[in-house]
């Protein structure tokens, strides 16, 4: 009891500190990967691509994927890093228990944002040519991606569902013009 007083003690000390903007996301997307061979050849792409641009992968292992579970389902947790000593997150991939079989990508703005954009536009083409599914996730102003409950498909990708923008603090979706010739 006196451990759990005192990490409440620790951590109402705490601020928190504001995002850097190099940690922004700027870009996310969902992959469906819906078995471990195509999970498997999705880790084989990140790292190919990570490597060529002089970043590096690590992923979850299948052990530590099955003690992750015992809290959340999750079948891939993979982040590409710039630097030997994990300096920069460049992209962080994983599911969760509300999308488990469609991986979702972020990407950070990072500290060479024009760097940083050409490695997600090329890697994403690639992606995109082996999984034709992915599909773009909206950011939110704070840089966050919405919970899946509150996103709509569209032909486009996903979107905020109407009803739940005020929770996002976006402007309300117009309403639709009226057809009716007066």
């Amino acid at each position: 009891m006196r451990n759990i007083i005192m990490l409440f003690l620790a951590c109402a000390a705490c601020d928190t500190a504001p995002q850097r903007e190099s940690r922004r996301t700027v870009a996310a997307f969902e992959v469906p990967l819906p078995d471990a061979a195509e999970r498997d050849a999705f880790l084989a792409l990140l790292r190919h691509e990570a490597e060529a641009s002089g970043f590096h992968l690590d992923a979850a292992t299948p052990e530590e994927l099955q003690r992750l579970s015992e809290v959340s389902p999750i079948t891939l947790n993979a982040t590409i890093w710039r630097g030997k000593e994990d300096r920069e997150i460049v992209a962080s991939a994983m599911d969760y228990r509300d999308n488990l079989g469609r991986i979702w990508i972020s990407f950070a703005k990072g500290e060479d944002p024009k760097g940083f954009a050409r490695f997600r536009q090329h890697l994403m083409q690639s992606v995109a040519r082996r999984w034709p599914g992915t599909l773009s996730l909206p950011i939110m102003p704070t840089g966050a991606i919405p919970l899946p409950a509150d996103l709509i498909r569209t032909p486009s990708g996903y979107a905020v569902n109407p009803a739940e923008k005020a929770r996002y603090d976006l402007p309300p979706t117009p309403p639709a013009p009226s057809s009716a010739v007066r």
